[in-house]
């Protein structure tokens, strides 16, 4: 039921509330609740994992809550199945829809569906009592080895923001609150308690901040999870840059942030930082934060706050609770199809190798252990106990009702009777060969090893080829795999961690029943080695340096002109499409515009299709080092045979900006730029130029430090110091202009070269205030960044 209490009495409430029931406000009550209190009526919030299911551990959350039987409740679950890995330490979970993992249903690029999946996920809670379901996770995928891609959207923090608030919106307009993770740079699994990822700010900002910032903004998540690493040098749950001055000032965000699970190691230090409900509950954590108090080391404000903040939250919590939810697990298991058959990328298919006439073809040979168990999520605290499953053999049974389908495993290409084996899958029309990654030793808390598939596999897929070239590879992965079979094999499809409902997703798309529409979210290297991050991967001496800075991903293979397997945004049809006659409603943009992309996009082919259309910016003249083109803008459009539409794109040119440290602002380059409309980053259909108008900056924020040339590379800046040493050394115009040409030419500082010729009739102080006043008039913020 609702809990009806006012802003005024929130206030009034925490005033009353003794110092010990202030820290169980902010601690953990067990593993999944926050602490209610029975003498001033606060009731609890249940919570849970993950991100693209609900995992309901039954021991955990309905077991003992007693912190002295639940030490005896873990040890009999993980005693049990030490097989089990991370999730094994959680018990046996309730059944529940396994949708799509991240890395698969981001594939979409359908903000839509997302908010589906959502209204899914927050049925499936209500259905559970569960007010907080603990995702999503929108981590950048900056390396395809992360332990946690199989959870995160892409390489790209725009479509990633844009995926990520829908979802939440699903969520949260179906009652049941969002926990936006992990505050920031989780993007590895090695030492990731301990690791510092350093990342200079440039790169923190318009890389793995950016996604946060724009799903905050547009979706207003209830929380916001920090993570386990350190960002340079400072703990995560405990770094007051990022938790207050960033998230809390900056972007104006004003629910709970909330540790993950045993993610604070200073207690005190965290709740000052911004970090306002520590999870779960430790008794030595709480006990820190009273000692604390009483010496003030945290001031009372600040526990006020963190307490307020609570209310608020168990306040909107309990007013959207649904009381009568109603679930359908069948509908929901139709919906987790539907997500995957929209998400699958068709890589390859040469010679219209697919879609399969299940009607004529007479024989159908299918190699490996996962099309019978398929994989269909990662491992860790996101694993959901499905609802149902279905089974990619008995899915493609059901469509080839009239062919032989044969079956067999991986090993049996390498026994006594494997040339037996081969023989058959030689005279097969065709041959799907299911392959995976590891599966157990990738996930949460390990990275992958390399970029192959499961020993044994990439040679099998030769070996088969070499017999029969009809031959479609289905992958199973939470990220970019290596081929060195690509140009053997006729066909490949990724449904990545395709969810509960994949095998059906499959076979629909292997029919041709369903078309795929799918494109990858991360470019798909040719090697380990080209990876932008390889070099400073994975770290050492517990320090991670991002030494590829801005250049992750496609931007990355881009700034290099490295050639990939498959890059970013690409993904193939059984139909094809054309573009023309792209538009923009303006030629000149400011940074408070909002500009709007037309371009008819035409269905050249015999069936219906949906293309994913994707825009991208590319500036002629950065000030600073940027990437050569940037996603900023993109449509799934559904089209007949024949069909044209006229796709809009609107764009923000606030999305266009990149941040300058020095200055501590963002900006927008000036001139120039292109606008590119393609149907990957690499396959750019259409292009116009718009230009930027902004008044041009210096090419880094003046000092009396700084090279004495670089006053005079700006034209209005160098009028404006031509004004400075005029009035103050009473000059002519022509010597006033022979005074810039000596300093565009000199090496040394500003002052030293002023000072020079002019010795001291001109201060320090006085330089120093005109350069303040020039970085002031020249690098006034012009949009806030929420």
């Amino acid at each position: 039921m609702a809990w009806n209490i006012t802003d005024q009495e929130i206030d009034a409430l925490v005033s009353k509330l003794s110092l010990s029931a202030k820290i169980d406000l902010v601690s953990g009550n067990g593993l999944w609740r926050t602490s209610p209190n029975y003498t001033h009526n606060i009731p609890e919030i249940l919570m849970t994992d993950g991100t693209y299911g609900v995992r309901y551990s039954v021991e955990q959350i309905d077991g003992p809550q007693d912190r002295a039987e639940q030490l005896s409740a873990f040890l009999s679950v993980v005693n049990a199945d030490l097989s089990r890995g991370v999730e094994g330490a959680f018990g046996s979970s309730r059944p529940a829809t396994c949708f799509p993992n991240g890395c698969c249903y981001a594939c979409s690029w359908d903000p839509e569906l997302a908010y589906d999946l959502g209204t899914a996920l927050a049925a499936e809670c209500a259905h559970f009592g569960v007010n907080i379901l603990l995702g999503p996770g929108i981590n950048i995928r900056r390396t395809p080895l992360g332990g946690r891609s199989y959870e995160y959207f892409s390489e790209d923090p725009f479509l990633t923001g844009e995926i990520a608030a829908k979802l939440i919106k699903g969520m949260q307009d179906n009652g049941v609150g969002a926990s936006l993770k992990h505050l920031a740079c989780n993007n590895s699994e090695i030492h990731r308690t301990t690791m510092s990822s350093e990342v200079e700010e440039r790169a923190l900002r318009e890389i793995y901040l950016s996604a946060f910032e724009r799903a905050i903004r547009k979706a207003e998540p209830w929380t916001v999870m920090s993570s386990y690493n350190l960002i340079n040098g400072v703990q995560a749950a405990e770094n007051k840059w990022l938790l207050t001055d960033v998230l809390r000032d900056e972007w104006r965000f004003d629910g709970v942030v909330i540790s993950d699970w045993h993610g604070i190691k200073d207690r005190p230090a965290s709740l000052l930082a911004g970090n306002c409900l520590d999870m779960p509950e430790s008794a030595p954590r709480k006990e820190d934060l009273r000692l604390a108090v009483e010496a003030g080391e945290v001031p009372m404000d600040d526990m006020d706050g963190a307490c307020v903040r609570m209310l608020h939250l168990v306040r909107k919590a309990h007013a959207s609770h649904i009381t009568e939810p109603q679930t359908n697990f069948e509908a929901h298991h139709e919906l987790s199809r539907r997500i995957a058959a929209e998400s699958i990328v068709l890589l390859k298919n040469e010679n219209d190798l697919l879609p399969l006439n299940m009607d004529a073809i007479g024989s159908i040979a299918i190699v490996g252990e996962t099309a019978r168990a398929p994989i269909y999520q990662g491992s860790g605290c996101a694993t959901t106990s499905p609802t149902f499953e279905d089974n990619p053999v008995n899915e493609i049974v059901k469509l080839a009702t009239n062919a032989n389908v044969t079956t067999y495993d991986i090993a049996d290409l390498q026994g006594d009777s494997a040339e037996d084996v081969l023989n058959t899958l030689s005279a097969a029309d065709v041959v799907l060969f299911f392959g995976n990654t590891e599966v157990g030793v990738d996930g949460e808390g390990a990275d992958r090893a390399h970029l192959n598939l499961l020993d044994g596999q990439d040679a099998a897929i030769s070996q088969i080829a070499a017999r029969n070239p009809n031959l479609a590879v289905i992958i199973a992965t939470p990220d970019a795999v290596v081929m060195p079979w690509i140009d053997e094999v006729g066909a490949v499809l990724m449904p990545f961690y395709g969810g509960q409902g994949v095998g059906n997703a499959i076979a629909q798309v292997l029919s041709g029943a369903q078309n795929p529409c799918g494109k990858l979210t991360v470019t798909f290297p040719e090697k380990l080695e080209d990876v932008p991050g390889f070099l400073s991967y994975p770290g050492e001496n517990h320090r991670h340096v991002y030494a590829e800075g801005l250049f992750v991903g496609y931007r990355g293979y881009d700034i290099r002109k490295t050639e990939t397997l498959f890059p970013f945004g690409f993904g193939l049809s059984y139909t094809s499409y054309s573009y023309a006659n792209v538009t923009c409603d303006t030629d000149r943009i400011t940074e408070d515009s909002t500009f709007t992309i037309k371009v008819d996009v035409t269905n050249t082919g015999s069936r219906a299709g949906k293309e994913i259309v994707q825009v991208y910016v590319r500036p002629h003249t950065p000030r600073l080092s940027r990437p050569v083109r940037e996603l900023k803008g993109f449509a799934k459009v559904a089209l007949e045979p024949g069909e044209t539409k006229e796709i809009q794109i609107t764009i923000e040119a606030r999305d266009l900006r990149y941040y300058d440290p020095a200055f501590g602002e963002w900006f927008l380059d000036v001139g120039p730029m292109s606008i590119e409309v393609g149907a990957s980053s690499r396959d750019i259909r259409q292009i116009l130029d718009i230009v930027a108008e902004a008044r041009p900056l210096p090419a880094t924020r003046l000092d009396i430090n700084n090279e004495a040339s670089q006053i005079v590379e700006n034209p209005e800046i160098r009028s404006a110091f031509g004004n400075f040493l005029k009035s103050r050394l009473d000059l002519t115009d022509a010597e006033t202009e022979q005074m810039l040409d000596y300093c565009g030419g000199s090496f040394l500082n500003l002052y030293d070269t002023v000072s020079w010729v002019a010795g001291e009739k001109i201060s320090k102080a006085e330089m120093t205030s005109f350069l303040d006043q020039i970085n002031s008039e020249f690098g006034a913020a012009r949009i806030p960044a929420s």
